[in-house]
């Protein structure tokens, strides 16, 4: 029977979500927080139930019926009981795991796995991977608090996800006052919305909140969140992000927007090595050695002090060898900050069992609806190869096709075009491939960041564009993450990590700060070539937030 929602729920857990319906906007909202986006075409968006988008929902205290209430009410057609069935049997699971203190334990070292369940307790004793950490027990299973992280890890992989209700590290006392005015003479207050994402990190401080993910988009102040988190929990704080430039973003926001001494702030980089009360530090330093396959000297910084939080800056981003020693400090309190928790790897279940579970995820439409981040037009406008470049590409294995397409010449003058009829704009024009970036930033007179150009020089262009001396700069990817320009309007992007759904939100988000004009995201394609279908995986997960993207041939294009 056609009961007339936007919604079409099907036996093989997909869910097909109608764009034209006028309940789309408000079906989307209420799907976003159990299910994941996979398709966004025109008419008909595809969403997923999945084991972690459910064990989110779960952990976030989002119940079966609310989920079954949801899926009813915007449903076109009767859902199918086996979807209610799975649904509820995956919800079932995030608890009938319990990981906590063990008050029978002779030490502090020692935790105990709850399992009432005698059918789940034989499945994980059988498990080889599992045996050699846990120590059966009426009831459950011992676990070393060493082994917290490891045996959480491996929990998920069968399945079977544990609500960690263990002890947290106090850590080491530090006070972290937040400002009312700003050092730099603005006024400071804490949005609602991220007010509402420290109270749900922070949970009450009670057993099982203090470690998890916040997802809020690029623009929307996650270092603001990380800061006011770090005052709540008023301890000793590492802090680890993606590159230098980003350590020194933290350490300026810190500057401005906390009483925080300039010496109790210290920078462990491969600049500097000191280690204050509050910690910024890079992944890159972290997982430095100097050969394959020896220890990496510098996660003792994770060990040897006594830190009360510890935040991941870009989680998403978290590399293998972090994860290792993540695993290690699972009694100290976790706060990755991420705008998405796509993964390109498919580890996202390792940052939900290592850092903890989603405890916030605010729509970017919605922000923008509300004015905190600045409305983005969105274009993507496909180029033809020219004759000589066609043959070529024709010929091509696939390695040489990508290349091809992505430094296709003709992006240049297409880039020219923009450029000049955005005469207001302060643009960012974003590449992977250093020839053409370079031909870029010859052509438009603007200077060039790249990998190898030193920090200090960085900053400075950075430096240059913020106060109006530079209308354009030309970046590399290493400006994908962690660069604060706000007053960059429009970002133009002639190529990219291949199908990198992830790097699109990041390059979308270098132009989000919200300001009184539109901001503008053209990402140019070459025609009838492999980067189409790299654009339409690219387009994913901002079609999912909402964003609408018009595409349109170069000779068509409307620039303004």
């Amino acid at each position: 029977m056609d009961m007339g929602g936007p919604l079409i729920v099907q036996s093989d857990m997909t869910i097909l979500l109608d764009a034209h319906d006028p309940l789309f906007e408000e079906a989307r909202v209420a799907l976003s927080p159990f299910a994941v986006l996979e398709k966004s075409p025109e008419h008909m968006h595809t969403y997923r139930l999945t084991p972690l988008s459910l064990w989110n929902a779960a952990s976030a205290g989002l119940g079966a019926d609310a989920i079954e209430n949801a899926l009813a009410r915007f449903s076109r057609y009767e859902v199918p009981s086996g979807v209610i069935h799975a649904a509820r049997d995956f919800i079932a699971r995030f608890g009938t795991l319990v990981l906590h203190d063990d008050p029978d334990a002779d030490s502090t070292s020692e935790l105990f796995l709850e399992c009432a369940d005698p059918a789940v307790a034989a499945e994980i004793a059988a498990s080889r991977r599992l045996v050699k950490y846990l120590v059966p027990r009426p009831g459950g299973f011992g676990v070393l608090l060493a082994d917290r992280g490891t045996v959480k890890q491996e929990l998920i992989r069968l399945g079977r996800p544990v609500r960690d209700e263990a002890r947290l590290s106090p850590g080491d006392p530090f006070t972290v006052s937040l400002r009312d005015t700003a050092a730099s003479g603005s006024p400071f207050t804490l949005r609602p919305y991220q007010d509402d994402a420290v109270a749900a990190f922070m949970g009450g401080n009670t057993p099982g909140n203090g470690y998890g993910v916040i997802v809020l988009p690029c623009g929307s102040g996650k270092t603001v969140v990380g800061m006011a988190v770090m005052s709540a929990v008023g301890r000793k704080t590492l802090i680890v992000t993606t590159n230098i430039a980003a350590a020194h973003q933290w350490m300026d926001e810190l500057h401005d927007k906390t009483a925080v001494a300039h010496d109790d702030i210290g920078e462990y980089s491969g600049e500097r090595k000191i280690v204050k009360p509050i910690t910024v530090a890079t992944y890159q330093i972290l997982t430095w050695r100097q050969e394959k396959g020896e220890e990496f000297p510098h996660f003792d910084l994770f060990r040897k002090q006594k830190w009360g939080l510890v935040i991941f800056d870009e989680v998403h981003l978290l590399p293998a060898p972090v994860f290792r020693v993540v695993a290690e400090i699972q009694a100290v309190r976790r706060l990755g900050l991420t705008a998405t928790l796509v993964r390109e790897d498919g580890h996202e279940e390792d940052v939900f069992s290592l850092v903890g579970p989603k405890r916030c995820d605010v729509p970017w439409k919605e922000l923008e609806r509300r004015g905190f981040i600045a409305t983005a037009v969105c274009r993507e406008v496909r180029i033809p190869l020219p004759q000589r470049d066609q043959i070529r590409y024709a010929a091509a294995d696939q390695r040489a096709r990508i290349r091809i397409a992505a430094e296709n010449s003709r992006k240049v003058e297409a880039v020219l075009e923009l450029v000049e009829n955005h005469p207001e704009d302060r643009i960012l024009v974003i590449g992977q491939y250093l020839d053409q970036l370079g031909a870029l930033a010859q052509a438009l007179k603007a200077p060039l960041i790249t990998g190898k150009i030193p920090n200090p020089e960085r900053e400075r262009i950075y430096s240059d564009f913020k106060s109006g001396k530079e209308r354009i700069i030309v970046v590399s990817k290493v400006a994908n993450f962690a660069v604060d320009l706000p007053d960059a309007s429009m970002a133009i992007q002639t190529s990219g990590t291949f199908g990198s759904r992830q790097e699109e939100a990041q390059r979308l988000g270098r132009i989000l700060r919200p300001k009184k004009r539109n901001s503008y995201f053209y990402s140019l394609v070459s025609l009838y070539t492999i980067e189409e279908e790299f654009s339409s995986n690219r387009r994913r997960f901002l079609t999912e937030q909402g964003y609408r993207y018009a595409i349109e041939a170069w000779d068509e294009a409307e620039w303004n």
